[in-house]
C-alpha cells in the first residue's frame, strides 16, 4: 500500500485529488495538509510514502517545507504539484530534495501513474514543462559555481580544444580534463562539449580566458 500525504493551500484541490486517489486499490491517503508548517507536522507524524506538495502555501511555502521533510525523513518521496509557469519554484523544490513535479491540470490517470512511479523509485516530470524547466535550470546557472580550472577547462572547450590539447595547454592529465568535464556538465546543466561551448559562449567565459 502507498501511503500518500496531500499538502495544498487550496480546499478544492486537496479534496478533488483526495477523490481521484483514494478509490485506487494500492494507495491510501493518510493526510490533507493546508499549508506548508502543517505539512510538515503531518509528515513527521505519518511518516508517508509519497508527498504531493503544492509550492505556495502560507507559513511554509512548498520548497521550504520539502527540505525540511526530506532531511528529517529520507524515505518520504516529494512530488511537486505546479502550474506550467512556476519553473523557478519547481527548481527550488527539487533543489531541497523533490523527486519529480506534476502539472495541477493532469488527467487523474497521470496523478495515480505519478504516485506509483515515485514509490517505485522513478521521477515523474510532467512531459510539458520539461524542457522550460531545463531552460530555466540552465538560465540561472551561475559561472561562479565553476572552479577557476573548470572555467579555464570551459574555454578551451568552447575554443573546440580536444582533450589532449586542453591538457597539454593547462599541464594536466587527459583523465583530469575528463574528470572536470563530467563537474562541469553538472554544474551548468548540460550534457556534451557542443552545448557546453555554447554556454560558455553566452555566459562571457570564452571571452574571460581570451582575455589572460
Amino acid at each position: 500500500m502507498i501511503r500518500v500525504l496531500l499538502a495544498d493551500d487550496h480546499p478544492l484541490i486537496r479534496q478533488s485529488v483526495r477523490r481521484i486517489l483514494e478509490p485506487v486499490e494500492d494507495i491510501e491517503v493518510v493526510g490533507l495538509a493546508a499549508n506548508g508548517r502543517e505539512a510538515v507536522a503531518l509528515a513527521e507524524r505519518e511518516a508517508p510514502d509519497v508527498i504531493l506538495m503544492d509550492l505556495e502555501m502560507p507559513e511554509l511555502d512548498g520548497a521550504t517545507a520539502t527540505g525540511k521533510i526530506t532531511a528529517a525523513l529520507p524515505d518520504t518521496k516529494v512530488v511537486v504539484l505546479t502550474t506550467f509557469a512556476d519553473h523557478g519554484r519547481v527548481i527550488d523544490a527539487i533543489d531541497a530534495g523533490a523527486t519529480g513535479y506534476l502539472l495541477k491540470d493532469a488527467e487523474p490517470g497521470e496523478i495515480v501513474d505519478a504516485v506509483r512511479q515515485v514509490a517505485a523509485g522513478h521521477a515523474p516530470l510532467a512531459p510539458r514543462a520539461a524542457e522550460a524547466l531545463l531552460s530555466e535550470r540552465v538560465r540561472r546557472r551561475p559561472v561562479e559555481g565553476l572552479t577557476a580550472r573548470e572555467r579555464e577547462v570551459l574555454a578551451l572547450v568552447a575554443e573546440a580544444l580536444p582533450n589532449r590539447l586542453i591538457a597539454r595547454r593547462l599541464g594536466i592529465a587527459r583523465g583530469t580534463v575528463k574528470g572536470h568535464l563530467t563537474n562541469i556538465f553538472q554544474t551548468i546543466g548540460v550534457t556534451d562539449r557542443t552545448q557546453a561551448a555554447l554556454w560558455a559562449r553566452r555566459h562571457g567565459v570564452a571571452t574571460k580566458r581570451s582575455r589572460t
